[in-house]
């Protein structure tokens, strides 16, 4: 019966455990956003919807992106590895204007705004002249 007691126990720790593990996105390669072919996204990302026109003077185009997990719970953790991506890509984060969850990368004269969430990312491409 007593080894009952602790085979008990360790299961439940071990499911406990498991459960709070967080989940992790995963890339399985990139390709160009249809709004800017210089923009690497991971290939596995869904496409949700463009915006061609919005309500922000600021704003070219965009577009939304699922990929689970790809923020983090919140998304509050930065994918390293698609910024390292991004940036062999030629992008240059804009760090002293970044932004919460807003990032803003520049390459040349084209600055664009990335925003994570849990499931989701969007690319903003800002428009000509745009200042921080």
């Amino acid at each position: 019966m007593n080894n009952f007691g602790f085979v008990f126990i360790l299961l439940s720790l071990l499911l406990l455990t498991s459960g709070c593990t967080p989940s992790t996105y995963e890339i399985t390669g990139y390709t160009g956003s249809p709004i800017n072919s210089e923009i690497p996204v991971p290939v596995n990302a869904k496409q949700l919807s463009i915006t061609t026109h919005s309500d922000n003077p600021n704003i070219q185009t965009g577009i939304t992106y699922e990929l689970k997990h790809i923020g983090g719970e919140q998304g509050l953790y930065v994918p390293s590895d698609y910024f390292e991506k991004l940036s062999e890509a030629g992008w240059v984060e804009v760090e002293e204007e970044r932004m919460g969850h807003v990032h803003f990368l520049k390459k040349g004269d084209t600055i664009i705004a990335i925003e994570f969430q849990e499931d989701t990312f969007e690319i903003f491409e800002m428009k000509q002249g745009f200042t921080f």
